[in-house]
């Protein structure tokens, strides 16, 4: 949908209250699990984002599930045929209009306090391209190696995309998330790493990754 604004003065009101966050979710056959998601949202002390829905051609009920919600959140549904987990990110990133992007895995949930906290770590750092880290592993610590698929790391030595936070001039400048089968997110931190972005990593842990999902993507991956 392209928006038409009638005079300068539409365009500025809009800019003004663009949210300062944009929360995007990539579901795809979740609709059991996306609530716990969504209610993690609600639940935030910092109220000031859009929750973006990228549902990547699911056959289930989570358009249902999504619209028990249109009145609870600022959210948005876009539907799209099944493309992986990169290319959603990307339909999300493109239609975002918060200062910062950032992810919440269908399967996974946010701390109440959750951004609040990275809100105030980049109002302290406003220098900072990538903020990420801070995770609570429920499950299963151990994922596949992005660069050894034969070997298992703990997740705390890798990179979780869900908690990247990011402006979408620096998604643009990287040239977006790549079409990758895996660890797209360690892709895009290392091409943001190569153009000298500044990247700082909390260990506030107010990310909940849930690892016992038995079709999550990193539980699918099988060590050779």
């Amino acid at each position: 949908m392209i928006e038409q604004y009638q005079n300068m003065d539409d365009l500025v009101e809009k800019e003004v209250s663009s949210p300062f966050f944009s929360v995007i979710i990539c579901s795809y056959n979740r609709a059991k699990l996306l609530s716990r998601a969504l209610d993690s949202l609600i639940l935030q002390s910092f109220k000031d984002f859009e929750v973006i829905i990228v549902d990547d051609g699911s056959t289930d009920n989570t358009f249902n599930v999504v619209k028990n919600y249109r009145n609870r959140l600022n959210i948005r549904y876009i539907f799209q045929a099944n493309m992986g987990l990169p290319e959603a990110r990307n339909t999300g990133c493109c239609s975002a209009e918060g200062k910062y992007i950032t992810f919440l895995d269908s399967d996974d949930e946010y701390k109440s306090n959750h951004l609040q906290h990275r809100n105030d770590l980049l109002m302290q750092n406003p220098q900072v391209d990538l903020l990420h880290g801070g995770i609570e592993i429920i499950g299963d610590p151990f994922v596949v190696d992005a660069n050894n698929p034969r070997k298992l790391v703990h997740i705390n030595d890798c990179l979780v995309g869900g908690t990247f936070f990011f402006r979408k001039d620096l998604w643009k400048r990287v040239e977006k998330f790549s079409n990758l089968d895996y660890a797209e997110d360690y892709d895009f931190f290392k091409k943001i790493d190569k153009i000298g972005g500044n990247i700082l990593k909390t260990s506030e842990p107010s990310y909940r990754y849930h690892r016992e999902t038995p079709n999550s993507i990193t539980n699918k991956m099988n060590v050779g």
